[in-house]
């Protein structure tokens, strides 16, 4: 019986061979974006999921209450927490353990001690526990071994790049941050889906910090893992970490501290706190894309359905003969679904072949390794199963049930009317499907917007053309800062600089206690810069009171910005300058004030910033280059620093781009508004175009009687696109109230923002009424000045 009505179908397909293009190309179009949407976020689901008993591993974070409402959050903790929570802990929690993110220069000799590589790599300093809390696959060795100083664990892929073979690399030593380390062991290869990218691993009692055990100091480098003993609830933990904070936090400090226990398949998805792999995908990312893939699948279904049903009444024939033959009503349902399937199936196929075609673009604007492989992760052919049997019903059913209901003897006498199959529920379904297709493109047109906003708004200072150079940090390179810096400045095309901390506007800050004019603590913390005379010539900041530090080893001296003087309440800039500022033990004179520049990225408000000279804190070299011969410079400036510095490894950053990649997520997304903005357009207006035409098909006969009796073809056309124009309005009406709510929420992520008007409301009318118009249209010429007598001479 199958085989019959597969047969059946795939004659009725052939017969109809417009319609089936049109059904399959939407169809086609919409399941491939389906498919790559739903294999991102597969891949974005899985991270932190494959090690054993994941559900009671936590990573501990920390948070820091203001009394003026703010709150802070940080991934790391301070040294001295994990042996504590070791102690005070042991009830509940089965292992804690310790890691500590670092980088520097990796050297590998050869038998003789000659250097055969050099490297800059990412290290972490790990305790041995933490292979107790994480199952890694290890390849050889123990982590047991990690207890003792001076022992190294490398990844598979580190093992075969230093020793050209992992298994080579047992008993091997490599040189780091001026100390030998022994390999003792070697993991398998970690996953790219890992919120922790472990490749070279020393042991934590290598590590060394004048902050063990600094309860006031807490970078985000320093991370904690804790494993709960089964069968204890964390809520368990709330009274015990109570006591705990009031047992070691006693100084005095602005912001209130505390600990949370974040879950580990929370960390990937969590921005308020970040992870040592520096991706994160916030859920409602997620959440909004698979809504997209919805709205997409749910497009090209609308279309199937109201092209199936329009097109009834010319299987009214068919259908009248078979159940005067005996077919039951069942039979016909399952003959229709049966075509239906056979659509999708072909859709399916071509949709896969269109997925491969756009998977690289996809891992590229993620940058991620995303797989289409059935056989890697079965549940990707799962996922097809399931959307082939979900869109063969969704949009097969409702036109089954409404052609196998024909009464038979109307429809051999081919008295079936055109409207049958709901023409009312066709125009609900042709608003939904653009309603759908307005939202989205408001939401891409305000997106757009806000990005234009976000790279024109002005900064404060002038990224353009720096270049961030990283400095290696430590007692014997500082000797030689002076001497490179002079020499770059005689580099052609270098035009100023700086030796900093970081840049004004940076991830990476660092937050300080402090008082104001020997007065009590202040109730916030300062943001703090360190650099040297020449910051603000370099990045073109303004001084809107006092002058600049100057250039010494023994003075200490502060800039401060216009919004460290606003939370203090000081009324004037030219009253704070003299004033003197106690920080970290050391007092120092306000000598100038800078006008307020954004440190952070706009989603953020400009923090209470201070900038003062530390050498000891100088891990960049800011360059501010001619732009004509920006090429030609950095190659000079490479050759010097690699002659300053020749036992460290050379790095760049160009500040622009650093700048760019604060708001990656916000341009995925606009690149993927306007993707499947795109595809929904196409597939409505495609839609669009087969129901139109078959509109027309169906009132030929009407069309060439209105000619006869003097009607125009501007006229006839009018008369057949109306309906289509007003369906399309009530869709921007429909449209307008959802994609406020959508875009209104979208936009209060932001700290500085656009103002949102009528425009991108009134353009997406214009756009998809234009569209309509012009699609409609088309169609409706073509019928309207059609030949009358080749409609008429049948009759």
């Amino acid at each position: 019986m199958f085989k019959l009505n597969l047969k059946i179908a795939w004659r009725n397909l052939w017969k109809n061979k417009g319609y089936t293009l049109i059904n399959i190309l939407g169809l086609s179009i919409g399941m491939a974006s389906c498919i790559l949407i739903f294999i991102f976020i597969r891949y974005q689901m899985s991270f932190d999921k494959d090690f054993k008993d994941s559900d009671r591993i936590y990573r501990v974070v920390s948070s820091w209450d203001y009394s003026d409402g703010n709150q802070f959050f940080s991934q790391g903790v301070p040294l001295p927490l994990t042996p504590a929570m070791r102690n005070d802990f042991s009830p509940y929690i089965e292992k804690i353990a310790a890691i500590e993110q670092s980088t520097g220069v990796i050297q590998i000799n050869d038998a003789a001690g000659k250097e055969r590589l050099k490297t800059q790599e990412d290290v972490f300093y790990i305790e041995p526990d933490f292979f107790g809390i994480f199952d890694y696959k290890w390849l050889s060795g123990d982590y047991a071994a990690l207890k003792d100083p001076g022992n190294i664990v490398l990844s598979k892929e580190m093992a075969d790049k230093f020793f050209g073979s992992w298994k080579n690399a047992l008993g091997k030593s490599v040189n780091y941050d001026m100390a030998s380390y022994v390999v003792i062991g070697v993991i398998d290869d970690v996953a790219e889906n890992n919120s922790v990218p472990l490749k070279i691993m020393l042991s934590y009692k290598s590590f060394k910090s004048r902050n063990l055990d600094r309860w006031g100091s807490v970078g985000s480098s320093s991370e904690s893992y804790i494993k709960l003993k089964p069968n204890v609830n964390i809520a368990a933990l709330n009274t015990p970490l109570q006591a705990f904070l009031k047992k070691y936090y006693t100084e005095k400090a602005p912001g209130k501290e505390g600990h949370l226990f974040q879950p580990l398949n929370d960390i990937h998805y969590n921005s308020k706190f970040g992870n040592f792999s520096g991706r994160i995908m916030p859920k409602k990312q997620i959440y909004g894309l698979a809504v997209i893939g919805f709205f997409l699948i749910i497009t090209a279904s609308i279309n199937f359905i109201n092209l199936a049903t329009a097109q009834a009444v010319s299987r009214s024939k068919e259908v009248g003969i078979r159940k005067v033959m005996g077919s039951q009503r069942g039979q016909l349902v399952a003959q229709f679904l049966t075509e239906t399937l056979t659509i999708v199936l072909v859709s399916l196929l071509l949709g896969s072949v269109l997925t491969e075609i756009a998977l690289p673009g996809m891992q590229n604007l993620f940058g991620s390794k995303i797989s289409f492989s059935i056989f890697e992760h079965p549940i990707i052919l799962a996922f097809l199963l399931f959307l082939a049997v979900f869109v063969s019903l969704l949009a097969g059913f409702y036109p089954a049930i409404v052609i196998s209901g024909f009464n038979p003897v109307l429809a051999i006498k081919n008295k079936v009317s055109a409207n049958t199959g709901g023409l009312g529920l066709r125009k609900v379904l042709v608003v939904v499907q653009f309603a759908i297709t307005v939202t989205l493109i408001i939401g891409t047109l305000v997106i757009l917007q806000q990005m234009k906003y976000v790279r024109e708004q002005p900064l404060g200072f002038n990224p353009t053309a720096i270049a961030m150079v990283d400095l290696p940090n430590d007692s014997l390179t500082m000797q030689r800062f002076d001497t490179f810096k002079s020499q770059l400045k005689q580099v052609p095309g270098v035009e100023e600089v700086s030796l900093c901390r970081t840049p004004p506007s940076s991830q990476n800050n660092n937050g300080s206690s402090f008082s104001y004019n020997s007065s009590k603590d202040a109730d916030f913390q300062v943001n703090t810069k360190n650099a040297d005379e020449d910051y603000l010539k370099t990045f073109d900041l303004k001084l809107v009171a006092g002058r600049n530090i100057v250039k010494s080893d023994t003075i200490n001296e502060y800039l401060v910005n216009e919004t460290l003087l606003k939370k203090l309440n000081v009324n004037s800039p030219q009253e704070a300058i003299g004033k003197i500022l106690s920080m970290g033990g050391m007092k120092a004179p306000i000598v100038g004030v800078i006008q307020d520049f954004k440190n952070r990225s706009l989603h953020e408000s400009i923090d209470p910033i201070l900038v003062g000279s530390s050498r000891a804190r100088y891990f960049n070299a800011a360059i501010k280059l001619n732009s004509a011969q920006m090429l030609t410079t950095m190659k000079n400036v490479q050759k010097i620093w690699q002659k300053t510095f020749p036992e460290s490894v050379y790095s760049e950053l160009f500040l622009n781009e650093q700048i760019k990649n604060y708001y990656q997520g916000e341009q995925v997304m606009g690149t993927l508004f306007k993707v499947f903005a795109g595809v929904i357009i196409f597939i409505s207006f495609i839609g669009l175009f087969g129901l139109i035409s078959f509109v027309a098909t169906q009132r030929t006969k009407e069309v060439a009687i209105r000619k006869v009796l003097g009607a125009s073809t501007i006229e006839l056309v009018k008369m057949l696109n109306g309906s289509f124009i007003v369906m399309v309005f009530i869709a921007n009406l429909v449209a307008w109230p959802l994609a406020y709510l959508f875009v209104s929420k979208w936009l209060n992520g932001f700290a500085y923002r656009i103002d949102l008007s009528i425009w991108p409301f009134m353009l997406a009318m214009l756009i998809s009424m234009t569209i309509t118009l012009i699609t409609v249209s088309f169609r409706s010429y073509r019928a309207a000045a059609a030949n009358t007598i080749d409609a008429l001479k049948y009759e």
